[in-house]
């Protein structure tokens, strides 16, 4: 033992010694052990073998861990009278997954983790042969037995003198850099060093040298670190600045901020178990998401395709730490598959989480008009949930989705209490999910400077009765396409149902600003304008002047 250890330390080969007579058949194998297989070893533990473990054997059974330690049933004892030295050079990654699922890191295993000169197998074996003679310590047999599975190639590397030179910032001859090559024994084929590219020869010991950068590294030691001069990097400067997505990421949350939401960062990772919390159907396609190869644990064991179950999964947290309100918004990424490289789609959503005595569906679609307002979004509309299987996870009478012309942004409501009571929760909780790359599409152009109007506003307040299922939205777009251009603005000021309003009837009041840029408007025109308005209203929407 002490020889095989001294060997390993002078050679860096990691070396065992068998006692022959324990080795049944006379035969030494290399095999995977079988499932279940057991074996003591040398520290007298006894391991339960698997397939992917490497296994020294006999015709009988296992007598050592490949590459690890050594079995109890070969030991060399103080009678043992014939000795056998084995020297390898197994597959590094086999033994270093072996040691890690027995829990065993030995000296030996931790050489061949990081790779070994497959050349020096046997000449450690010979100056193993030789302390034993040196030593006295008995008789060596003539002969060995080499099993090659694979003859090593000579690797070769193309040397750029001019590339060594670019990467160390230096200008050392090319026939230098290939004179400080000759002194680790990375030589070129040629006789004569050349002024040029070359390929040279790598040791096969020298099993960390790849590439060029490694080259490089080795002529600058011989060089000298203190001989390479202080440069300052070169390249094209370049005026730095936010990109578009950046100052929309950075107002977005600056936004939130300011209307007292809370930023939260989560993981990606979520439970398959969330799409049924948040009652999304078993067959909709956005439950197909990426798996993780390594999971922590089944909670974190997928990528997420929405945001939702993390927002809820804090405002639960919240809500049973007692807290009586909470608002938090999270701008994250969702992973969707799809892409024909495998890779995920990655898509950003900003996520708006509330409850409390404060909080209702109108406290949600305020924030998300006043993001809307504030970056300028163009062609706004609402409407009513579009029955995609996702809106399962929202109230269906106190939700709705935003627009962007014929763009989807997002949706916003009440969580469906059903939802809400499988994360055990009774208060009502309202989110809203908008999809970054719509805002950013739906975004205006910046601000310009408009004078103060010179000439002065006329205001007219109007009630039309209408159905139920008329929405408040398409009556006021139909009420600044029927205003001619004169119109300004249009402020929603009363919703009434009761006497005098039939029932199924609902009274809905605005007032509208008008204003020329030219001149000022006179009762007659305002009044002409307020009627074709009205007109509009009852030839689309059935709508009548209460």
């Amino acid at each position: 033992m002490d020889i095989t250890n001294y060997v390993m330390l002078e050679y860096g080969q990691p070396m065992h010694a068998f006692d022959y007579r324990y080795v049944k058949g006379g035969r030494i194998i290399v095999r995977r052990a079988e499932e279940g297989e057991e074996l003591t070893t040398l520290d007298g533990q006894v391991r339960k073998l698997n397939a992917n473990h490497l296994v020294i054997a006999d015709e009988t059974r296992a007598v050592g861990l490949a590459g690890i330690m050594g079995g109890e049933n070969s030991e060399i004892v103080s009678d043992t009278a014939d000795v056998v030295f084995e020297s390898a050079c197994f597959d590094g990654t086999c033994i270093r997954k072996g040691a890690l699922a027995l829990g065993m890191r030995t000296e030996a295993s931790a050489k061949f983790e990081k790779g070994l000169d497959p050349m020096n197998t046997l000449p450690a074996v010979q100056r193993a042969c030789e302390l034993v003679e040196l030593l006295g310590a008995g008789e060596v047999v003539d002969g060995v037995i080499d099993i090659l599975n694979h003859v090593p190639q000579p690797r070769t590397i193309r040397m750029d003198p001019k590339r060594v030179n670019a990467l160390l910032g230096t200008d050392i001859p090319a026939a230098e850099q290939y004179k400080y090559l000759e002194r680790v024994e990375i030589h070129t084929e040629q006789h004569d060093f050349p002024d040029g590219p070359a390929d040279v020869v790598i040791p096969s010991w020298r099993a960390d040298v790849e590439g060029i950068a490694d080259l490089a590294e080795e002529v600058a030691r011989f060089y000298g670190y203190n001989n390479i001069p202080v440069t300052l990097m070169r390249g094209q400067t370049t005026l730095g600045g936010y990109s578009a997505e950046q100052k929309l990421e950075n107002r977005l949350g600056a936004l939130c901020r300011a209307f007292g939401y809370d930023e939260i960062i989560t993981y990606s990772f979520i439970s398959p178990a969330c799409y049924d919390k948040i009652r999304w159907p078993s067959d909709y396609s956005a439950r197909k998401s990426f798996q993780i190869l390594n999971p922590l644990g089944e909670d974190t064991s997928i990528m997420r395709t929405t945001t939702l179950p993390s927002m809820l999964d804090i405002l639960t947290r919240n809500y049973n730490y007692r807290n009586k309100s909470a608002r938090l918004y999270e701008l994250a990424r969702v992973y969707l598959p799809g892409r024909e490289d495998g890779l995920a789609n990655e898509s950003k959503v900003l996520t708006l989480g509330a409850y409390g005595e404060d909080m209702d569906f109108y406290a949600m679609k305020g924030a998300v008009e006043a993001i809307l307002k504030d970056i300028r979004a163009v062609d706004i509309h609402f409407e009513g949930p579009t029955g995609a299987p996702s809106d399962a996870s929202y109230h269906p009478g106190r939700c709705a989705t935003v627009w962007s012309g014929s763009d989807c942004i997002g949706i916003f409501g009440q969580i469906h209490p059903l939802a809400a009571q499988n994360y055990g929760v009774d208060a009502e909780l309202y989110c809203a999910e908008l999809s970054f790359d719509e805002l950013l599409n739906a975004k205006g152009p910046d601000p310009e400077y408009v004078p103060l109007p010179r000439f002065p506003a006329v205001t007219r307040d109007i009630a039309v009765v209408c159905g139920e299922k008329v929405t408040v939205g398409a009556l006021e777009d139909c009420i600044r396409r029927g205003a001619k251009g004169l119109l300004k603005e249009v402020a929603l000021f009363d919703i009434y149902r009761g006497k005098g309003v039939d029932e199924g009837k609902k009274s809905v009041a605005f007032n509208l600003t008008l204003r020329a840029d030219d001149r000022s408007l006179t009762s007659e025109e305002a009044d002409a304008d307020v009627k074709a308005v009205l007109e509009l209203l009852e030839q689309e929407l059935g709508a009548v002047l209460r």
